[in-house]
């Protein structure tokens, strides 16, 4: 049986879990980079990245803190747990798989 490739479900956990591995961040933080960095290619609503935020921490994979900021604001931020850079890693080798296939493809047909 081949293993499952979690790329076309994971996409946003992808991104979510890339950005968490280089520092803890918040949904909005998360979403405006996103489209920041993908030069407005891609862009992901926030009820998105907290349905992936939500399912990642309950499965353990990341974890959230409060941090003050201002005198009465409270922001949620998101860590990225050891399960999660495992996680990570799968998921990033399903996209080089993916896109390295496809272009095989691609190629072999031009």
């Amino acid at each position: 049986m081949a293993e499952r490739n979690y790329f076309i479900n994971g996409i946003t956990e992808l991104l979510i879990l890339s950005f968490l591995k280089n520092h803890d961040a918040y949904v909005y933080e998360i979403t405006k980079s996103i489209e920041e960095k993908s030069g407005g290619l891609l862009s992901i609503s926030q009820n998105t990245i907290y349905t992936a935020t939500y399912k990642l921490e309950n499965e353990g994979k990341i974890s959230e803190y409060s941090k003050l900021v201002g005198r009465k604001r409270t922001r949620i931020y998101y860590h990225i747990e050891d399960e999660g850079i495992n996680y990570l890693e799968q998921l990033s080798n399903n996209y080089n798989n993916t896109i390295n296939g496809v272009k095989t493809i691609l190629d072999s047909l031009n």
